[in-house]
């Protein structure tokens, strides 16, 4: 049965999912890559980018498990670039070059609108105006079955866990505090959400925690 979740979404100690102050320099806010520390490096990462080598290990089982069945993604306005208010053309086209790693639609949030963009390896972005519950209904209709993946950033995962749409999360606890940022579950009572089976796995990097409902 295809789900909504999220995967390898990494989490400080002090329960910030980004930095402040996101960026052109600084695409996951002030220090946000320290939270990323499991990731990089590992076989998993390096293949996305292209390259060869890479860590083996417990964090890349993890960070290989995310990309498994995925049909389709949704992610916030803020995680597909810096651009803010109207697109002042299609010039930028996401973080990741000519190929992004998702190989499947993906669904961004937006209040601007802009046309689709097709990118190398299958990637192709779409733009959705008509709010969160139209962008989960546009990528189930071409996920044929598999899972959505909700790739963040912080908001559009508080706002999927608000309106119960996430059946399973995978977070990655990095080992260092941010003191400030975007946090993640701020006034959340995950309890009354439904999530009531939590598995902790220990990483090299990062421990591993896995959210699910009955």
């Amino acid at each position: 049965m295809s789900k909504v979740k999220v995967a390898a979404f990494s989490v400080s100690l002090d329960g910030f999912g980004a930095g402040v102050e996101q960026s052109l320099k600084d695409p996951l806010g002030v220090r946000g890559e320290e939270l990323h520390t499991w990731i990089v490096g590992t076989k998993t990462f390096n293949r996305m980018g292209g390259r060869d080598g890479g860590r083996e290990g417990v964090d890349n089982d993890f960070a290989e498990r995310s990309m498994e069945n995925i049909g389709a993604w949704v992610m916030g306005r803020n995680m597909f670039g810096p651009v803010r208010g109207p697109w002042p053309d299609n010039e930028w086209r996401g973080w990741w070059g000519q190929k992004p790693p998702y190989h499947v639609p993906v669904f961004i949030l937006t209040h601007h609108p802009r046309k689709s963009v097709d990118m190398e390896g299958d990637t192709t972005f779409h733009f959705v105006t008509g709010g969160l519950r139209s962008a989960l209904e546009e990528a189930k209709k071409v996920a044929n079955g598999k899972d959505i993946r909700i790739g963040g950033g912080v908001s559009t995962i508080r706002q999927c866990l608000q309106a119960g749409y996430i059946d399973e999360m995978h977070l990655a606890i990095s080992p260092v505090f941010l003191g400030s940022g975007e946090h993640l579950f701020s006034g959340l009572d995950l309890t009354a959400l439904g999530f009531n089976q939590v598995q902790k796995i220990n990483g090299e990097d990062a421990t591993h925690i896995i959210l699910a409902k009955k």
